[in-house]
């Protein structure tokens, strides 16, 4: 029976649910073309203010994708090329396009396609017994080129490497050393901080947190920003929420943003 990738809507939240039970969340074909289609509805809500992803239970965010169906799903290079590109790496940049923050809450297992999914979050947030690695050299297949985009721009080349060609499972101490995690908290506390995180994004100027988002991806391009780029980064000052927040701020009371 395969795994499913569920949705709850809370107020301007929205979490999504890797659930693949007894296989520890492993992603199989219907869940990534599943997260695929949450995405792409997800990042065409204007109301939205964060995205939660989480795993199922307690034990694992992702431990993997579904190896056990790969002999029928990509057997050939066709249906692989239609496996990772279409499905998994439409996925993930899905995730990396989402103009909202997203926020990764892992406890357990976070290994191959999780640790993909949560590199190509904006925040990690991990229990500390949480383990990472994408082990694949030992099954003898690469990662494709779509799927390393998201890790290689959160750590670089070289801790990239590293985990790839070692295949070596690390905690969370040592993810969070390499840039791999935000932050690190108790085991079980993962959900609760990923949730508290949300709210504190969804409680500041929904516009300028889009922008943030937008600028930091910007930015890690090399040509310089045109006149009319920089133009554009005051376009806040024709927002109701700007003269909320100053207008908050003066009062001395919390801003009220609605997003325009």
């Amino acid at each position: 029976m395969p795994g499913q990738v569920t949705l709850q809507l809370e107020s301007n939240v929205a979490t999504l649910t890797l659930d693949n039970d007894g296989k520890l969340n492993a992603i199989d074909s219907v869940m990534w073309q599943s997260l695929r289609a949450h995405m792409t509805a997800l990042n065409d809500d204007p109301a939205l203010r964060c995205v939660i992803l989480r795993g199922a239970g307690d034990k694992a965010f992702a431990a993997g994708g579904d190896i056990e169906e790969f002999p029928h799903v990509r057997g050939t290079v066709d249906q692989a090329l239609t496996y990772h590109d279409e499905w998994v790496a439409a996925a993930l940049d899905g995730i990396r396009a989402c103009p909202v923050p997203t926020v990764a809450a892992i406890e357990g297992a976070c290994i191959g396609g999780g640790l993909e999914i949560a590199g190509c979050c904006d925040l990690r947030i991990a229990g500390r017994s949480a383990r990472f690695g994408a082990p694949i050299n030992r099954l003898g297949f690469s990662m494709y080129p779509g799927e390393m985009a998201g890790l290689l721009e959160l750590v670089g080349p070289a801790v990239l490497l590293e985990v790839l060609l070692e295949g070596r499972i690390l905690g969370a101490d040592e993810a969070l050393a390499k840039g791999l995690l935000t932050r690190v908290v108790d085991d079980g506390e993962a959900i609760t901080e990923a949730d508290a995180s949300a709210r504190r994004i969804a409680s500041g100027a929904p516009l300028v947190a889009r922008w943030h988002k937008q600028w930091v991806h910007r930015l890690t391009r090399t040509e310089a920003l045109t006149d009319e780029e920089k133009r554009s980064a005051f376009a806040f000052l024709d927002t109701d929420d700007y003269r909320e927040g100053m207008a908050a701020f003066f009062a001395k009371r919390s801003p009220e943003f609605k997003g325009r």
